[in-house]
């Protein structure tokens, strides 16, 4: 990719805990983009690795969740001038090769949210049926097919990073409301496909509070939708 078509685009990192994979994450997406980590609250090397690396990182201490870390990164890329971030995870699962997809999709629609679509077929078969559940669910809940809520590997514009400051979701759940967010504004929501990457290392998921969570913000978009 050349790097004048990247040069106002900042990668978002948001990590906890991922001492183990985060050098190698950031050394792949430096080919691509500038990177910026936000540490939250992590009690192993993540932060000192991530900053050896090349990255530059920002601290959220306690730790305060997902949702919480990117709102810290996305004031960042405001603040900076940035005109958009693409944000992925910090545990190895997202391919920092498929940036360039992202941005090309970027500049030829210019859409304010760019979700990478994971192939639901390659992922386990506990998780693929949560995925499947999870975007049926969310599709009735908007009114709209969505193919995948959850996916964390994200273009973002600066208005529809500005449009989200206000959220008060903390974990995931503010990935999912990024959604409605963008759709009730009347932005222009994308999809690229990404590559799946799963070698059986844990989640910081719970599955009881995911699911009790996910819930609520189905039944919550659901409501917003009916009176938008």
């Amino acid at each position: 990719m050349d790097q004048s078509d990247s040069v106002n685009i900042l990668a978002i990192i948001p990590a906890y805990n991922e001492a183990e994979k985060i050098g190698r994450v950031i050394s792949s997406t430096l080919t691509q983009l500038p990177v910026l980590v936000i540490d939250d609250g992590s009690s192993d090397e993540t932060a000192r690795i991530a900053e050896s690396s090349g990255a530059k990182v920002l601290h959220q201490v306690p730790n305060q969740g997902k949702g919480a870390a990117l709102r810290k990164g996305f004031e960042h890329a405001i603040e900076a001038g940035y005109q958009a971030g693409v944000t992925l995870d910090a545990d190895g699962q997202h391919d920092p090769e498929d940036i360039p997809t992202f941005v090309r999709a970027y500049q030829q629609s210019r859409a304010d949210l760019i979700i990478g679509e994971r192939d639901f077929s390659q992922i386990p078969t506990i998780r693929r049926l949560a995925n499947t559940l999870g975007k049926w669910s969310f599709s009735w809940a908007v009114g709209q097919p969505i193919g995948d809520n959850q996916s964390g590997y994200r273009m973002i514009s600066r208005r529809m990073m500005e449009a989200v400051l206000g959220s008060h979701e903390s974990g995931f759940e503010f990935e999912v409301e990024m959604i409605v967010v963008c759709i009730q504004k009347g932005y222009t929501l994308g999809w690229v496909p990404i590559r799946t990457i799963y070698s059986g290392e844990g989640s910081h998921i719970q599955p009881l509070k995911h699911t009790i969570e996910f819930t609520r913000m189905v039944l919550q978009t659901r409501r917003k939708m009916k009176e938008f």
